[in-house]
Formats: structure tokens, sequence, C-alpha cells
């Protein structure tokens, strides 16, 4: 969502690796959604895996090695627990206790950092995602539209925003994110959300799935805004 600038040929080279990474994790991702089960369990572990890694680094001059190596510890618990197909009561009363523990920790030893909230950012949604999944077609049908949201959003906001530029959405907290990039995001996410559910049905009314979308795409822009601010 940056405003468009002067091109380079490390900038064009930059966006093409954008491109050839987006490329492949989402042939990865389709994969994974189509097979189900270990597979697609084993693509919300690591998803939440590397949420939890980016905040331990964003925190690492805040907490000891120590804490965040034992927070990585109990983050890991839930996450094997999804892998291994747990029941969603096990892994969220994992979830709950690891964050409690951490928060517990870090109190005592005026630790900052937020590693419990990173605990729960991270393995709650990756524990989600793998039971929104499930084992039936609906599941692979609410994937599909949660990827497409997400990911048209990301890729129009970022378009948009280099094309048409103009006023800064949070300059505080993220100066590359634009207005325009932000609307365009949106209205992206919510029509690939529609499209989905028009092409593999679903069981609400179609304006009531695009409403769901635009929602979805808002809340994945906060979260990126979200994301933004705690890495500064």
């Amino acid at each position: 969502m940056k405003s468009p600038g002067p091109k380079s040929p490390g900038g064009r080279s930059n966006l093409q690796l954008r491109v050839i990474s987006a490329v492949v994790l989402i042939a990865v991702a389709l994969a994974a959604t189509w097979a189900g089960g270990f597979w697609f369990r084993l693509l919300a572990v690591a998803i939440g895996g590397a949420m939890f890694w980016e905040w331990a680094a964003m925190a690492a001059d805040r907490t000891s090695l120590r804490h965040r190596i034992g927070t990585g510890v109990l983050a890991a618990i839930p996450l094997g627990l999804v892998l291994y197909g747990a029941s969603p009561e096990v892994v969220f009363g994992a979830i709950a206790a690891g964050a409690v523990l951490t928060a517990g920790v870090a109190i005592m030893l005026s630790q900052a950092g937020g590693l419990w909230v990173a605990l729960v950012y991270a393995t709650a949604p990756a524990a989600a995602l793998a039971f929104l999944r499930g084992a039936d077609k609906a599941g692979v049908v609410a994937i599909l539209f949660l990827f497409a949201v997400v990911w048209a959003t990301d890729i129009f906001a970022y378009f948009v925003g280099r094309a048409v530029g103009g006023r800064k959405l949070a300059p505080s907290i993220s100066p590359g994110k634009t207005v325009s990039g932000a609307i365009g995001g949106a209205a992206a996410g919510l029509v690939a959300g529609a499209a989905v559910a028009a092409g593999f049905g679903s069981p609400w009314s179609l304006a009531a799935m695009a409403l769901l979308a635009l929602a979805l795409s808002i809340v994945s822009q906060a979260g990126d805004l979200f994301e933004s601010s705690v890495k500064r």
C-alpha cells in the first residue's frame, strides 16, 4: 500500500521475489486445504509457529532469552495438540493455561514484551484454522473463502496503494499504508469472498457472505496495523 515512486531494478526484483514467494505459498496452502487432515493441520501449525517466532523476535530487546524459550515451549504444546488432532476443548484449554502461566511469570520477573499475548495471538488462530477446515466439504469452502478474502485484500491493498497513493492510513504506525490501498483491499476482499460463496455455495445469502467478506477484510487490515504497532 505504498505510494508509487521511482522504479529501480532493485524494486522490480523485490516485487518479482514477492510474486514468486506468494505463488509458491498459495499453491502449498491450496494443496494442504484440499488434502485436509494431517497436512492441513501441519499448515496451520506452521503458520502459528511463524507468527510466534516473529513476535518473539520483536520482543527480543524487552524479554530475556529464558522467558522467550519458556513461552515458546508453552506455545508448542497446543500447536502439537493441534497437529495430533486433539479436541478443541483440550487445545484451547492448553492455550489458556499457557497464557496464564506466561503472564504470571512475566509479572514475577518484571518482564515486558507481552509474550503471553504472542502465545494467544499465534496459537489460537492456528487452532481455529485447523478446526474450521474439519473433515467435510463445508470446511474446504470455509477455508477457501477465508484465504480468498485475505489474499485479495493484501494483494489489492498493495497494488492499489502503489498506483493511486494519496493520504496515509496511519502514518505513525505504518507509513507505507494508504487510505486508497485500504479501500481497494476491502473492495477486493468483498468481491473475492462473494465469488467463492457464489461458486461453491453457501448456507447464507450472497449479500450476507459479501458483508462477512468485507468484515474479514477490515479485520485483516486492522491486524496488519496492530502488528505494525507492536513492531514499533
